[in-house]
């Protein structure tokens, strides 16, 4: 099951680049984008309460579709890529085996 699982994240991922490649941007800034949400792992440096719930917000599914759903809404496309990149990177970590954290 668990190999399962990390195909339908994998297969979520390549999703988010499919998205992305419609977007009016190079498919060459996906990848570039790609590890910017890892930034917000510099919240450990607050103390491990705090790095857990940073790190939640900005790898969490639902906050990256928001994104994605409002940046469509108001046809603004960098919001779309955000959301895209948000979901997709969140999809690929949950391959390697990361997961939302805990305090």
């Amino acid at each position: 099951m668990k190999t399962l699982i990390k195909i339908e994240e994998l297969a979520m991922f390549v999703f988010g680049f499919y998205l992305f490649v419609f977007l009016p941007f190079s498919w060459r800034w996906f990848f570039v984008f790609l590890l910017v949400p890892d930034i917000v792992m510099l919240g450990y440096i607050l103390g491990n309460k705090i790095g857990a719930v940073t790190y939640n917000i900005f790898h969490h599914k639902g906050l990256a579709i928001v994104i994605h759903i409002f940046g469509a809404y108001f046809s603004f496309p960098l919001l779309e890529g955000a959301g895209i990149v948000l979901f997709s990177h969140s999809a690929v970590d949950r391959t390697f085996g990361y997961g939302l954290k805990y305090e």
